[in-house]
């Protein structure tokens, strides 16, 4: 089942020169990107972004952080891409993510973890909608590989 979700290089993924590298992998994994730019989220994404923290002891670090400079947010859609998006990241904590995963490659701690993506269906569309207005998503056109395929 083709899903959407929304993935974020966070500003520490940015600041170190890993954009490139990150998309990368979600471009050789097959998922197509129908949204992207970078921002530096406002306080009011941020706080958007993160309300489920609200009142947390750490969240405020989160909203600092978040808005410490720019960030590349992503729309990628494709079969099965939350939870297979979310395996490519690793887990939250560097120290535990498999080898091959981008946290295991690039992260330095659990609170400088490079990169989010949304853990549902209906946090991948609250984010989007957080980060992206409809006319900014590219969802209708085809990738060469979805060509070659229809032509046979």
């Amino acid at each position: 089942m083709s899903q959407r979700t929304f993935i974020a290089i966070k500003p520490d993924g940015v600041k170190r020169n890993l954009i490139g590298k990150i998309i990368s992998k979600f471009e050789e994994k097959g998922y197509k990107i129908v949204g992207l730019k970078m921002l530096i989220p406002s306080l009011e994404i941020a706080e958007k972004h993160y309300e489920e923290h609200k009142g947390k002891p750490f969240y405020p670090r989160l909203i600092k952080y978040i808005t410490s400079g720019p960030i590349v947010a992503m729309v990628l859609e494709g079969e099965n891409v939350i939870a297979e998006s979310r395996r490519m990241m690793g887990s939250t904590k560097p120290e535990e993510a498999e080898a091959g995963t981008i946290r295991f490659e690039y992260a330095i701690t659990k609170e400088y973890n490079i990169i989010h993506g949304s853990d549902s269906e209906e946090s991948a569309q609250r984010e989007i909608n957080i980060y992206f207005k409809p006319e900014e998503l590219c969802y209708n056109w085809t990738t060469m590989l979805e060509m070659i395929t229809n032509e046979g």
